[in-house]
């Protein structure tokens, strides 16, 4: 076995298929009323994401966000639909331009303890 992937015959095969589906789905993406719903929706689930990747760096990763109630089959969603999206994981992804202040954030209220 060459890699993780195997020989690579199912990640071709996704590969191709997401290339015809792309090449006859993104003309309706773009030119009909469907459009704005899936970009809405695709809105929302990058905000959802960018937001988990706040919290992920407030709360230490992993077991912060446990401690919030978060669960950890969630927690591994998650980062699952990160790693997807974004193309890293929570805790190696840099947004330009934000910066997140942890010791401001909880001397602003927030708190290291899941029960605030």
């Amino acid at each position: 076995m060459p890699s993780a992937e195997g020989r690579g015959l199912a990640k071709a095969a996704w590969g191709k298929y997401v290339s015809v589906t792309n090449r006859y789905l993104q003309p309706v993406i773009d030119a009909t009323p469907l459009g704005d719903g899936i970009r809405s929706v695709s809105a929302n689930s990058v905000s959802d994401l960018v937001g988990f990747w706040v919290l992920w760096h407030l709360y230490g990763g992993f077991e912060g966000l446990q401690g919030l109630g978060m669960s950890r089959s969630s927690i591994f969603r998650k980062v699952a639909m990160f790693r997807k999206i974004f193309g890293k994981h929570p805790d190696e992804f840099t947004l330009p331009g934000v910066t997140i202040d942890v010791k401001a954030y909880l001397a602003g209220g927030g708190s290291e303890d899941s029960g605030n």
